[in-house]
């Protein structure tokens, strides 16, 4: 499955931002959006990729890391072939950029378990 992430840009701390991923229809395996895992991560400089958020194919399971947990909300819609991360009340130390990607299979913390990586977005967050 091809990834493109978008929605990135300058925010300033305590407000919001809404990051897509959006999903091509059919990978060459046949699967579709909806036989993924998906997740956001994010990669500030000089710094390793660390996980944000994970959401299950059908979206009904998520999981956050602590540092987001109750500011991000991730979100897929299916039928549109994307995922979200609303960013709400972001820190200066949230600046990075963000990284959506998609695995078979149940969703994971570990970066190492995903299959497909989108380009990635900035996000700067102004304090």
């Amino acid at each position: 499955v091809q990834l493109q992430a978008s929605g990135g840009g300058l925010v300033q701390a305590g407000g919001s931002l809404r990051l897509s991923c959006a999903a091509s229809r059919r990978t060459s395996s046949g699967r579709t959006f909806s036989s993924y895992a998906m997740g956001w991560f994010r990669q500030a400089p000089g710094k390793e990729r660390e996980f944000i958020a994970a959401i299950g194919y059908s979206g009904g399971t998520t999981y956050y890391a602590d540092s987001v947990k109750g500011r991000f909300t991730i979100s897929r819609d299916n039928e549109k072939n994307i995922m979200y991360l609303q960013m709400n009340m972001p820190k200066p130390e949230n600046t990075a950029v963000y990284y959506c990607a998609a695995q078979v299979g149940f969703y994971s913390v570990s970066r190492d378990s995903y299959d497909y990586w989108g380009q990635g977005t900035q996000v700067t967050v102004s304090s």
